[in-house]
């Protein structure tokens, strides 16, 4: 049977409790074990797919196409495992689940309660991940933090969690927060005391403590909190502020907090770590001295989050080729044919990536006539696509209102139109790349698997004019070859678009053939 490691959080939020999570996850990987990982999300949307960027940051898209949190985004980039839709459970969906099988008559007759019924829900959901990935160990992070009434099924389910499957194959993590007061020139372990004894009136004793501090925490401060939590000294760890993230993985590794984890399950024999390619990764980016600007143009730029994705992918690509990627935020709403010189000549590359509605389309779509004009290596996904292909449309074919349903749903040309049964196209699918083309040649292979969310298909009807003019490329179909996936121009430096969500699957130490080659044709 899998083990379960919780993940809560104390004190403040954003202590960074899903990067914690997830370098544990890469440590204990790195040992030969099979790790599965899990967000559960105290809000009552669903899921992210329907929520504004501007409130969650980006929708993560899990092979299986589950839209989740973007901190499974950070679990598989840390772990190199592709999580499915057992990895995102929210509010939303367990009350759905429940009021569902309710209304089926599934439970007798019975009055609906939070205990038992949504937390025999949330505990079920631990078993499916248990049983669809086969993992020996599940890391399971709570959103949220301690003390929110929100979180508190979940806790009281992972309270009981520890009853159901056994103290040996249960583990309690408390990331909390360890202040330091500069005025004082003093660490703080109150607040820490305070959230730990809030857990265990709850009924969660934690096994281990992870402390979040902006200052190395002495000696003396650790034994403190350990001995208020009822701990040994050996079962708190610290998670200083590092210069690279990564640095995370190796510092716990290095305060061997697997070896406490690896002990408390009574799982002897498992190999050691092998985490040299992290040691020369994070030594890498801490010595790139080259800098390119990239420009991502978009309508969500107030929020970073809501491009996160993309730009780990720019930097994955930068580390590999040794440079620092920096990112130039330009809101698509403000760029027009008068500032888009001013705006983008500052930058080496163009990033117009996805994104939903109407407002901001026209500055994107002057952005890609820009970069196309100008040769400046562009890489347009998803909504990106979609309109380089009504740039080109426009300006290059003359079809002058040419324009994407989404935007204009009177356009008498439409260049992408929804499909049939009105759905989003989620998850991965196989894709067909015409041989001899560039995005052929940069993965060097005719069948790709990628990621998409998208809902609006290119209209076959002017299939016929593109591909009779001598200069764009209809690169890339569907499996079923009844999906365009991507388009390219023979005569510039780097112009490519994609339909997919390339920036799901690049990994740190296994960088997006597609953002290797955008950074390649900026450097070169």
């Amino acid at each position: 049977m899998s083990k379960f490691i919780f993940i809560t959080g104390g004190v403040v939020s954003s202590l960074g409790k899903g990067i914690t999570a997830a370098s544990i996850g890469q440590i204990l990987k790195s040992r030969g074990l099979k790790v599965f990982m899990q967000k559960f999300d105290p809000y009552i949307n669903v899921d992210p797919g329907t929520m504004s960027p501007y409130q969650h940051g980006e929708v993560f898209v899990t092979a299986d196409g589950a839209e989740t949190d973007l901190d499974l985004g950070h679990y598989e980039r840390f772990i190199d495992e592709n999580l499915s839709k057992h990895s995102s459970v929210t509010t939303g969906k367990i009350y759905q689940a429940v009021i569902e099988k309710e209304r089926k008559g599934l439970y007798n007759g019975a009055t609906i309660q939070v205990i038992p019924h949504i937390t025999n829900e949330i505990i079920d959901r631990l078993k499916k991940a248990a049983k669809t990935s086969n993992a020996d160990i599940i890391i399971t992070e709570i959103g949220g933090t301690v003390g929110d009434i929100e979180s508190l099924p979940y806790l009281e389910a992972i309270r009981q969690a520890r009853r159901e499957f056994g103290y040996h194959k249960t583990l309690y993590i408390h990331n909390t927060l360890v202040p330091y007061l500069k005025a004082a020139k003093e660490i703080k372990t109150k607040p820490t005391q305070h959230s730990v004894s809030e857990l265990k009136s709850l009924g969660i004793q934690p096994d281990i403590l992870v402390l979040r501090s902006e200052q190395k925490i002495s000696e003396e401060a650790k034994e403190k909190i350990a001995r208020f939590s009822d701990l040994k000294r050996n079962k708190v760890f610290e998670s200083l502020d590092v210069d690279v993230i990564y640095q995370l993985i190796l510092s716990l590794k290095e305060q061997k907090i697997d070896e406490a984890i690896l002990k408390h399950f009574r799982m002897n024999k498992i190999q050691e770590a092998k985490l040299n390619e992290w040691e020369v990764l994070v030594d890498k980016i801490r010595h790139l001295d080259k800098v390119v600007n990239i420009a991502i143009v978009g309508k969500y730029v107030q929020l970073h989050d809501a491009y996160l994705s993309v730009v780990e992918s720019l930097n994955h690509a930068g580390f590999k080729h040794g440079v620092k990627v920096e990112i130039n935020w330009v809101d698509a709403e403000n760029v027009n044919n008068e500032n888009v010189k001013e705006i983008l000549s500052s930058s080496n590359g163009i990033i117009i990536p996805g994104g939903f509605g109407k407002r901001a389309t026209e500055g994107k779509i002057t952005a890609i006539n820009y970069a196309r004009i100008n040769n400046i290596p562009m890489l347009g996904i998803c909504y990106g696509m979609q309109l380089t292909l009504v740039e080109y449309a426009r300006n290059v074919l003359g079809i002058k209102d040419a324009h994407t349903i989404e935007v204009n749903k009177n356009t008498s040309n439409p260049i992408f139109i929804k499909n049939i049964d009105n759905k989003k196209r989620l998850g991965a699918h196989t894709i067909t790349l015409k041989e001899n083309t560039k995005i052929n040649n940069i993965y060097n292979t005719n069948n790709i698997l990628e990621r998409h969310r998208h809902r609006y298909f290119f209209n076959k009807k002017y299939e016929e004019i593109f591909l009779n003019d001598n200069n764009i490329v209809l690169s890339a179909y569907s499996q079923n070859n009844d999906i365009l996936e991507a388009v390219e121009l023979k005569e510039h430096k780097f112009f490519v678009a994609v339909q997919y969500h390339p920036e799901f699957i690049s990994r740190p130490l296994k960088p997006h053939p597609l953002f290797l080659s955008f950074i390649e044709s900026i450097i070169k």
